[in-house]
């Protein structure tokens, strides 16, 4: 305590000037000693100076003083800050430029490490994290986990394990909610989960609570725990709401609790959570082959994921001996950290893109510190001078670096603005992002941006100081002597500092390159993603979901009345020319599979097939989204409901199925429901794919008439010849007058669709380029300064060279090749470098290569035009030179 008061006292004293007291004390001790020598015998003159060599004198006595009272090192520190302020308030264009290169460069690595903080390195938001993980099924070890969901069955075995504390499932799903006091109805994303998953979380409902054993059963009572956002948006936020009723699907909910704020598992976007036996089919509980569930879990203290592994797979092992022989029944059972698990989607495009703005710093400082380099020269006598009457050379290193710390630390202000509004954008626009709820600017990313404008101002400092100061901390007094002869008549830039220069410009030149190479794999990748032929019509096409639950739509007659009326009314609209029914269209992800049994297989056996996507359409479907029929015919209008058995298959599926034979006429024997019934192929379309960039797989269609289950998830598809979004307003009445209580969701034209379906490319593309773009001007500012700098201490050679006959073509030529010298050897190194960067790429790419020569030889045109472009003005301005001119200067 005593040590932190004396080091504010002295922190205090650095800026408290007055030292009236000390003259005050030190002449009262002053005159004791002058009268204590006169008692003794000496005159005053003489006792004076006995006193003040006992003392010290009084400056010297006054700066120890000043030491003790104050902290010495921090009040130079301040002197040289303000030392390098007013110098660079005396040159704003430079402080400026360097002001700007620092903020992009701070900005945006202070953006991405919030999200890769809040992301990858924050842990999760519950109890324990570390002993979270998620349970897979797989078929093989070290498969791909996503698209791996658990068969029901295999959990609630599973939980005879004793290597976890506790077992959760849960399977995103969707409800109608029905409007209220005037409100709309809507169709909100909801969580259907176990008992045990908040327990094995650790998160408690912020009001209320979340179910108990006894409602997570089949037939037990309906009860709904909301998210915070619905809490509010719907409820405005009233406790009151606990205890009352919502209508979901048109049933009544109980409202028993409300999820904290913060809860965003396993996102953001789910409104609402129900137990999951209320959404999941009672066939469904003990099945063994549908794998539609997630599975998390919480470790024993002291149980390695290995050792549960272990255990689970057992577990499974005996699970197949018992029913693998009849269905898809997984293999083995893996665990995976929760926390990585969630942000597998998102992990490598985050590490590359915090790897290219750490790139772009790199090449920002590495032009800062080309810019004070030539800044430099012209201060060389002035250092040389001070060298010359005692400054060390470190002292003049520090006051150079202190004047780098300047514009680092004002760039790093500039650049944490730009990282907020930057953060902002991209949670908005990322979508998949998770835990976006703890995406924000905290006291860890502040650290890191302070690191970040040390490090900054220490390296882009660091190098100019060495060069203006000879090149060491002990330099020569050869090279001080040489400084403080140059004059006007000096015909070059000292060789070592040009090639340090030329160094800098090297390097800078070479990340630019995998910068950009980088950059056009992936926007090479997402042109061709976009490009990519999907096999039906994209424009004026509108897409808008709809879901028909609850008892009005429980009979299959139900939901065949509905679907025939709506189309019957939207065919009707004037501008449709085409309108169908289906539950997925192209391009719009997975949904389903079926297995398949062709003609004498065993049913009761596993299916040697590949299981093919599972389609519902109406007769008119295929017309309305272009897919050309290829064999056969699509459905009639009389094979509805109980006339169903008939299936349109995808080219693919024909030739997987059935190689060369004609697929027409074929049967197979599949599920449409919960039974295997036999079904003829009536006809072959076209392929189209499930998602872009993905490995096609066969598809089969069944008519959306026949009123099962399956067909209440319905997307309506409308060909227009006009503007098609001016009928979404039109149809939306049309579906509020044939039910009032069934929202219309994700209302989308095709174009739209495939746009969301590549966005995740696009934005990846978008922002290294953008990168890659910044660090290519700043490669060119930097090739122009440099060059210029070179042009200027050497126009009194370039003034020689032309009065002995040099002709302007050959002074263009030399300054041309010396600024072109430098980019050709970055550019060479670049692509090296390039060429083991760019394999962390390959798994985000599209029909792209690695090493795609087209994107190299674009890469080189559009560096060598940048770095022509760029020495061409100094270059020109050197041939322009007026000899006489240039000669009288000297």
């Amino acid at each position: 305590m005593r040590k932190l008061r004396a080091f504010l006292l002295r922190l205090a004293g650095v800026w408290r000037k007055d030292e009236g007291d000390f003259a005050a004390e030190f002449e009262s001790h002053l005159t004791m000693e002058i009268e204590d020598g006169v008692r003794g015998g000496l005159s005053e003159q003489e006792a004076r100076r006995q006193a003040l060599i006992r003392h010290g004198g009084y400056a010297q006595t006054q700066q120890a003083w000043r030491e003790q009272r104050g902290l010495p090192w921090l009040e130079i520190l301040l002197r040289d800050l303000s030392r390098g302020a007013r110098t660079l308030w005396r040159a704003p264009g430079f402080a400026l430029a360097a002001v700007a290169i620092v903020a992009l460069g701070i900005g945006a690595n202070v953006a991405l490490f919030t999200l890769v903080r809040a992301v990858l390195l924050r842990p999760l938001p519950f109890a324990q994290p570390s002993r979270l993980v998620a349970v897979y099924g797989m078929d093989a070890p070290g498969e791909e986990a996503s698209g791996n969901l658990v068969a029901p069955g295999d959990y609630y075995d599973w939980r005879k394990t004793a290597a976890f504390e506790g077992m959760a499932i849960w399977r995103v799903s969707g409800f109608n909610m029905a409007g209220a006091a005037g409100e709309l109805p809507e169709f909100v994303e909801a969580g259907s989960g176990s008992a045990e998953l908040l327990p094995v979380l650790g998160v408690r409902p912020v009001l209320g609570r979340w179910f108990s054993t006894q409602e997570d059963t089949s037939g037990g009572p309906l009860v709904t725990v909301l998210s915070w956002n619905l809490f509010e948006r719907r409820f405005h936020g009233n406790p009151a709401v606990l205890g009352t009723t919502m209508r979901l699907n048109m049933q009544a909910y109980t409202i028993v609790g409300v999820l904290p704020r913060e809860f965003a598992y396993p996102d953001g976007e789910i409104a609402l959570w129900v137990p999951f036996h209320a959404d999941t089919a009672a066939k469904l509980i003990d099945n063994h082959y549908a794998h539609l569930a997630h599975v998390i879990g919480r470790l024993m203290p002291g149980v390695t994921a290995q050792a549960a592994d272990a255990e689970l797979t057992a577990i499974q092992r005996q699970i197949v001996a018992q029913f693998g022989a009849a269905g898809s029944v997984r293999k083995l059972v893996e665990t995976r950290p929760m926390q990585s698990d969630m942000a597998r989607d998102v992990r490598q495009p985050l590490l590359v893109l915090q790897a290219a703005v750490g790139c772009l710093l790199l090449i920002g400082c590495l032009n800062l510190a080309n810019l004070m380099v030539a800044r430099g020269a012209g201060r060389r006598r002035e250092i040389a001078v001070r060298t010359a009457l005692g400054s060390s050379r470190l002292r003049l290193c520090i006051e150079q670096v202190a004047e780098s710390l300047v514009l680092c630390a004002t760039g790093g202000a500039a650049g944490m603005a730009l990282a907020m509004l930057a953060v902002r954008w991209l949670v908005r626009h990322w979508n998949g992002l998770p835990q976006t709820e703890s995406v924000h600017v905290d006291g860890v990313v502040l650290l890191f941006a302070m690191g970040l404008v040390m490090l900054t101002g220490v390296l882009s400092g660091l190098v100019p100081a060495l060069a203006a100061t000879g090149g060491g901390l002990r330099s020569s007094s050869r090279g001080m002597t040489e400084a403080l002869k140059d004059n006007a008549r000096t015909m070059s830039a000292g060789a070592g500092r040009t090639r340090l220069l030329r160094s800098l410009l090297a390097a800078e030149v070479g990340l630019t390159v995998v910068l950009l190479v980088c950059a056009g794999l992936l926007f090479t990748s997402f042109l061709r993603l976009k490009g990519e032929e999907i096999g039906c019509a994209t424009d004026n096409v509108l897409t808008m979901r709809f879901f028909l639950r609850g008892h009005a739509y429980r009979q299959p007659a139900q939901i065949a009345a509905l679907d025939t009326a709506l189309l019957e009314k939207v065919r009707a609209l004037r501008g449709v020319e085409a309108a169908g029914l289906t539950n997925v269209v192209p391009g719009d992800g997975y949904y389903s599979d079926r297995s398949v049994w062709l003609r004498g297989e065993d049913e009761n056996r596993a299916s040697p097939h590949d299981q093919p996507l599972f389609r519902t359409a109406d007769p008119g479907y295929f017309a309305a989204m272009g897919i050309p029929l290829l064999r056969g015919r699509t459905f009639a209008e009389n094979e509805r409901l109980d006339n169903h058995h008939v299936v349109v298959v995808s080219r693919l599926f024909a030739r997987e199925f059935f190689g060369a034979k004609d697929a027409v006429g074929q049967v197979i024997r599949t599920q449409l429901g919960w039974d295997v019934e036999t079904f003829e192929v009536v006809g072959v379309v076209g392929d189209t794919p499930w998602e872009l960039g993905a490995q096609e797989r066969p598809m089969i269609w069944f008519p959306i008439f026949s009123g099962a289950p399956a067909s209440s998830d319905a997307v309506l598809v409308i060909r227009s010849s006009g503007d098609v979004e001016q009928l979404a307003l039109p149809v939306q009445k049309i579906v509020a007058s044939l039910d009032a209580d069934l929202p219309v969701t994700r209302i989308l034209t095709m174009n739209q669709v495939l746009g969301l379906a590549t966005a995740d490319s696009q934005r990846n593309a978008t922002l290294l380029g953008a990168f890659a773009g910044l660090s290519l001007l700043l490669a060119a500012v930097g090739l122009y300064g440099v060059l210029s700098y070179v042009v200027a201490q050497r126009r009194g050679e370039i003034g020689i060279r032309m009065a002995l006959g040099a002709r302007r073509e050959e002074v263009l030529r030399l300054m041309l090749g010396s600024g072109l010298r430098p980019a050709l050897w970055g550019l060479g190194c670049g692509i090296v470098v390039s060429l083991g960067a760019t394999q962390a790429l390959r798994a985000t790419l599209y029909a792209t290569k690695p090493l795609d020569a087209g994107v190299y030889a674009g890469t080189v045109a559009v560096l060598l035009a940048a770095a022509i472009a760029a020495c061409l003005v100094p270059a020109w301005r050197a041939a322009k030179t007026d000899p006489m001119a240039a000669l009288r200067a000297e």
